[in-house]
């Protein structure tokens, strides 16, 4: 049973454990009360193979974020609040809408800071029917405990692990001990035995270091250890998206960095996971005030926080 109101009264859910009590209607770095807000929802066709299967994933965006990303391709609803306040009905009926439509799965981004909503949200679901697995979209920037919390509800895990560097988790994610608690809590998730994780990192122009880094410590800590359930994937498609002040790349992945990268894979031994063809570009970026955010090529949207 997930615990539901007493990490708000003092919420300590993630690592920036700000202490503040959202029952209260406090806000803290999430930007979100106790609340559960929710930004879209749809069928979503461009995510891994195994993610996407046939009939596409059944993505919901979460409203708030504990990461706070200098190029966050989600900025509206993560750090600029686009959403609308969801029961745990309504939430019920929208993850029972996307099953009809055909989902593969549900597909939790940006949660972190609001998981025991909806892992009360989950369990209402799952009591009125709902039966494709659960699929928990995160930064990596997760306390143990809220994972705990999650582990009765989450099928497989979509954690990023953006950096291992912590300059670079200080100056792009604002977060300088971002590294500890993404490596940390990714462990914790290849625990749960049952559990698929696949381990997503975008690729920053001019940091391939960052890149090879993430990598070894793939290949020393995940590849052979469990090959079977536990895969990495190469994102290519960072995009100049200025949403603070931090000083990003201006430019996206290019093509010799592109070929970097893959020659990376085989150099560790990699030869197991999903690799993103060169995206350039942003015609594809969402924009959250439209009701399909996304391409329709891409997506089908069910619900629509200005609906």
């Amino acid at each position: 049973m997930p615990k539901r109101t007493a990490p708000y009264s003092n919420c300590l859910l993630c690592p920036r454990r700000c202490g503040v009590n959202r029952n209260a209607g406090k806000r803290g770095f999430c930007g979100e009360t106790a609340e559960l807000r929710l930004g879209f929802a749809g069928i979503h066709k461009g995510e891994e193979p195994p993610i996407t299967g046939d009939g596409g994933s059944g993505t919901v965006f979460v409203t708030g974020c504990n990461l706070g990303c200098a190029f966050c391709q989600n900025y509206q609803v993560s750090q600029k609040g686009m959403g609308r306040t969801v029961s745990a009905a309504e939430f019920a009926e929208i993850c029972l809408a996307l099953q009809e439509k055909g989902a593969e799965n549900i597909n939790i981004v940006t949660g972190s800071h609001a998981a025991p909503a909806l892992a009360l949200g989950v369990e209402t679901a799952r009591k009125q029917g709902l039966t494709i697995p659960v699929l928990w979209n995160s930064s990596g920037y997760e306390g143990i405990e809220t994972l705990e919390i999650l582990e009765s509800f989450v099928d497989i895990y979509l954690p990023d692990l953006k950096t291992l560097d912590t300059g670079i988790a200080a100056r792009f994610f604002g977060a300088k001990d971002y590294p500890e608690h993404a490596a940390s809590a990714i462990l914790k998730m290849m625990e749960y035995s049952n559990n698929r994780v696949i381990i997503r990192h975008l690729i920053i122009p001019g940091f391939l270091h960052n890149t090879r880094q993430v990598l070894r410590w793939f290949a020393d800590n995940c590849h052979d250890r469990a090959k079977d359930r536990v895969q990495i994937s190469l994102m290519t498609q960072y995009t100049p998206v200025y949403v603070s002040d931090a000083k990003i790349p201006d430019s996206f992945l290019s093509e010799n960095e592109y070929h970097e990268v893959i020659s990376m894979l085989g150099e560790f031994g990699i030869d197991d996971g999903f690799c993103q063809e060169l995206v350039t570009g942003s015609d594809w970026l969402p924009d959250f005030r439209l009701p399909n955010p996304f391409s329709s090529e891409l997506s089908e949207p069910v619900w629509h926080w200005r609906d």
